[in-house]
């Protein structure tokens, strides 16, 4: 699958992409309405109840840590 997707994530959306590099521990709460917004996106799925990066989240998270780096700037 080729994706040149160019999405214009909020700094909190970034901020639970790049939480969800890691598996989630049971009972860690995210903002329910950003991780909505990614699951929208495609980029996070929930299994079981939990939210997981999906293979598209991770290429976005990829291409855009050159736009986390200005943020953090």
């Amino acid at each position: 699958m080729n994706i040149d997707v160019d999405l214009d994530l909020s700094p909190d959306q970034w901020e639970v992409l790049k939480a969800l590099r890691n598996p989630m521990p049971r009972g860690r709460l995210m903002k329910t309405y950003v991780v909505e917004d990614l699951v929208k996106f495609g980029l996070v799925t929930i299994r079981d109840g939990v939210p997981v990066m999906t293979s598209t989240g991770r290429k976005v998270l990829v291409r855009g840590s050159c736009h986390l780096l200005d943020l953090a700037a």
